[in-house]
């Protein structure tokens, strides 16, 4: 469902639907936040979403919403920064990394795959194995979906999360 609010700035738009997603435990997209964030990032509009997408974390972690990112997030920097903002707000975190270890079964994926979302173009083969990925220097939950289907991967997911994921949870 899509709640849509309106009003003039100073109305109550903010401290109502904020309340709204907290009971629905709803997502909360606050427009400011988005707005305020491309005009404080002084950055090139290929990493802009992940500043937008930290700041809209950080609204769903403020009114306690579990939040899950979905990004190659291939540097220190953009990890630790996700890690931060649980650590600066003090919410456990679960850093898992998704790799496919079967080169060939990477490679058909990455050829057969079509998008989902429109005008995006995906990258192909060549794109993939020459993208600069900083290796991981700390403890993650790794999940191998050569090995795993999305369910197990999931469920070991969700195991890590219930038992105590101190190892992965640095908090």
């Amino acid at each position: 469902m899509l709640i849509i609010f309106s009003g003039l700035p100073g109305c109550g738009k903010s401290s109502i639907s904020s309340e709204l997603a907290k009971q629905l435990n709803a997502t909360y997209l606050r427009i400011d936040t988005v707005e305020q964030t491309i005009l404080n990032s002084g950055t090139a509009a290929n990493t802009l979403g992940y500043f937008i997408a930290y700041a809209i974390a950080q609204d769903n972690i403020n009114i306690g919403n579990t939040v899950i990112t979905d990004s190659v997030n291939p540097l220190h920097l953009t990890r630790n920064t996700y890690r931060n903002i649980a650590l600066s707000r003090g919410v456990p975190y679960l850093e898992v990394e998704v790799i496919c270890s079967e080169i060939t079964l990477h490679q058909e994926r990455i050829e057969k795959r079509t998008s989902n979302i429109d005008g995006l173009k995906l990258p192909d083969w060549n794109d993939v194995i020459n993208r600069h990925y900083e290796s991981w220097d700390r403890e993650r939950l790794v999940i191998d979906s050569a090995t795993l289907t999305i369910n197990q991967s999931v469920d070991k997911i969700i195991k890590a999360i219930r038992s105590d994921f101190s190892t992965y949870n640095h908090n």
